[in-house]
């Protein structure tokens, strides 16, 4: 939990935005794997949890922008629940916790809401991301639950993303706890990574040494020598001698805030040629892009940057051809690199992302581009000091993909396809790290996690 006071300030920043109504925010309950009792790890919604910071079920908060008050709903633990889960503090003493001394049961707020809506006051609230709230969404202010979402404040969903998209340097020092970790993941699995093990190995050393310090992973860890399936959550692979595999992985800090750091690394040799060139180029393809964040420098001109880098790289290779820049406009390079360049993080590691992706990385300052690749991008907009944005180029060689752009002869111009059969088992290239923006430039966050080759080398052959 952060200091009383950043909750209290949050809030009334908050209330200073919307001017007037009441602002509802409903926690998280518990959701069982299978039957009540059993289950899943709780994570509390991240908008609840960034204006009231705390992380139990079955809670709710209460702006009242016109009363210039404050409330907090819930149950205190029966005697019943404490035999089975120790002493809990009280509603009140957590809301002492955070600058909330107006607390009421859960069964009051149905009352007071209703009220509210009775008198023809309007009721602020975010869209829900889960099933469970949409329902009690929809009993509280009687919206038919198929409506809720639609029905969301776009006031409100404007005026938290506008708060929330600039890190204090309180958030930023949970960042780089949670990068702390992050190191410790991606170097234990470079050192312990060997031909004959199966790739579900790593993984649960990985979860095992995050969780043996008290956090929980950001996002569900990517481990593969299938580099070119982007999101690949299976790890049923055996590595081999020579493999190149892709590590996307982070933890939390214990207040939740993420790490997102990707590397790639070569099983029990050192880069081939091949690995080597590719590698180098998404490398380069880095380094120029975060030495573009700079505030007031939009995202999506850095995106191109590293799309022409990329560009340049796979021409030397004689995997393209023709005119850079034409190419690029013309969006070929994505057949390599068919996502965006990076996002923004916080306390979602794609944050805020469950508001409006759109409004949080394009705003009202720039427009989506519907080319394939381009419309991937998550971020556009102009960066601003504290913003924390992730720099994440890689190359890919995907079997279908290649073969549905040949035979469609799409960008055939900027293709050299006559060149790309001996390629096609190559995987992926991804690297990533994450990078505060500063008043007059950058600062990647967290402690160095090898990234150059001899650097890799050094823990992968060893």
């Amino acid at each position: 939990m952060l200091s009383t006071e950043t909750y209290t300030q949050r809030r009334l920043q908050l209330k200073e935005a919307m001017g007037s109504g009441l602002i509802l925010f409903l926690g998280h309950d518990e959701s069982p794997m299978n039957y009540l009792d059993n289950p899943y790890p709780f994570r509390q919604d991240t908008s609840f949890l960034y204006y009231f910071g705390i992380d139990s079920p079955g809670l709710a908060g209460l702006i009242d922008v016109d009363g210039d008050a404050v409330s907090l709903f819930g149950d205190d633990a029966t005697l019943d629940e404490i035999v089975w889960t120790g002493p809990q503090r009280t509603l009140a003493e957590q809301g002492a916790r955070v600058g909330v001394a107006e607390c009421h049961p859960l069964s009051k707020l149905e009352e007071i809401v209703g009220e509210g809506t009775d008198s023809g006051r309007i009721v602020h609230f975010l869209p829900p991301s889960r099933a469970e709230i949409i329902l009690k969404t929809e009993k509280l202010l009687r919206i038919p639950s198929s409506d809720v979402a639609q029905c969301a404040s776009k006031e409100l969903i404007r005026a938290v993303v506008e708060q929330r998209v600039v890190k204090s340097d309180e958030e930023i020092a949970e960042i780089e706890k949670a990068l702390s970790i992050a190191a410790d993941m991606h170097t234990l699995a470079m050192r312990m990574s060997r031909p004959g093990m199966k790739e579900q190995e790593i993984v649960g050393a990985i979860d095992g040494l995050v969780s043996s310090q008290g956090s929980a992973l950001a996002f569900p860890i990517i481990f593969s020598k299938h580099g070119e399936v982007l999101h690949n959550h299976k790890h049923v692979n055996t590595l081999e001698e020579g493999d190149l595999v892709i590590l996307d992985a982070g933890a939390n800090s214990l207040t939740h805030y993420a790490s997102d750091i990707t590397r790639t690394f070569p099983i029990g040799l050192p880069f081939d040629d091949r690995q080597q060139q590719i590698y180098e180029t998404v490398l380069e393809a880095q380094m120029d892009a975060i030495e573009a964040v700079a505030p007031e420098t939009r995202f999506e001109d850095i995106h191109l940057l590293a799309c022409r880098r990329l560009t340049e790289g796979l021409q030397k290779m004689g995997l393209m051809k023709g005119d850079v820049e034409a190419s690029v406009e013309a969006g070929a390079h994505a057949l390599f690199f068919p996502h965006g360049l990076g996002h923004m993080m916080g306390l979602d590691v794609h944050d805020m992302e469950g508001l409006s992706e759109d409004l949080v990385g394009y705003g009202d300052e720039a427009e989506r581009n519907p080319q394939f690749g381009r419309r991937s991008l998550r971020l556009a907009r102009a960066l601003k000091p504290g913003f924390v944005v992730t720099i994440e180029p890689g190359l890919y060689f995907i079997p279908d993909l290649i073969d549905q752009w040949r035979e469609a002869g799409q960008h055939s111009d900027f293709i050299a396809y006559e060149n790309l059969d001996a390629w096609k088992d190559f995987g992926g290239v991804r690297i990533e790290d994450d990078v505060l923006v500063t008043e007059d430039g950058y600062r990647v966050l967290g402690e160095p996690i090898p990234k150059a080759i001899e650097d890799v080398e050094m823990l992968t052959t060893t």
